[in-house]
Parts: structure tokens; C-alpha cells; sequence
């Protein structure tokens, strides 16, 4: 069940930067991850209420989750108003995406290991490894272009 989830969140992220690349030419790039916002505070909003009013999910907060949701949602908003001036500006999703995604993968993978202590097995080492190369030529060759 874990890997349908990953599969489904992977298809959403990906229509969610394709649709954003679609409309950057056509929203200016804060109303647009305005917009994007409240969509997805309306859809956030309806999915709690009906798991309060299904009663099968009981629902829980604590100060520090709500801070680090609330660090979050900051992150998240610069990303969308930088990923619709990206966008914007001409860069194509097909080179954007990846450089965008591939790089926050290697971010959090540091955070990960540095900061959080988790481990890594050799061959994982070697997937972001590859990961990082496959980033450093994308955007070499997006530089030169």
C-alpha cells in the first residue's frame, strides 16, 4: 500500500509542476500560487471535515507540529511563487523539474543524514550520488543552452 501512495503522490507533484508551467504565462506569479493556495486549503479543509464528520480518524496537534506545518507551508509558498517565476521565464518544465525536485532531493537527503542522523545503505549513497551527477549535467548543459 505504501508504494501505490508513493506512486499517486509522485504522479500528483508531477501534474502539480506541469499545470503550474502551463499557467505561468498566464497568472502572474503570486496570484497564481495564490490561487494554488487556496485551492489547496480548500481541499485540505474539506478532506478534515469529512474525516471529523466520518469519526474514523481522530484528529491531533501539538505547538511544535503545528509550527513545523506552519514552516512548512512558508517553504512551500516561496516554492510555488519561484517555481511560477521559473516558469515564466521561459525554463522548460522538462529541465526545471528535475533541477527543482532532483535538488530538493539532495537537500533533504543531507538534512537527513546530517541533522536528523538517519542512515543510509550503500546503495542509496549511490542512488543520490547518481542523483547529483544527473543534476550537475542537466544544469550544465541548461547553462549552456
Amino acid at each position: 500500500m505504501p508504494y501505490l501512495l508513493l506512486a499517486l503522490a509522485a504522479l500528483m507533484f508531477g501534474l502539480y509542476n506541469i499545470f503550474i508551467k502551463l499557467s505561468a504565462d498566464h497568472v502572474q506569479a503570486v496570484l497564481g500560487a495564490v490561487i494554488l493556495q487556496f485551492v489547496a486549503a480548500f481541499l485540505g479543509l474539506g478532506l478534515l471535515a469529512w474525516m471529523k464528520l466520518a469519526g474514523g480518524v481522530a484528529i491531533h496537534a501539538n505547538p511544535r507540529g503545528v509550527l513545523l506545518a506552519v514552516l512548512a507551508g512558508v517553504a512551500i509558498g516561496l516554492v510555488e511563487v519561484l517555481t511560477f517565476v521559473i516558469y515564466g521565464r521561459g525554463v522548460e518544465v522538462a529541465v526545471g523539474n528535475p533541477l527543482i525536485i532532483g535538488g530538493s532531493l539532495v537537500v533533504t537527503t543531507g538534512v537527513g543524514v546530517l541533522l536528523l542522523r538517519e542512515s543510509l545503505n550503500p546503495v542509496q549513497m549511490l542512488a543520490i550520488a547518481l542523483v547529483a551527477a544527473g543534476l550537475g549535467l542537466l544544469a550544465w548543459q541548461a547553462a549552456r543552452a
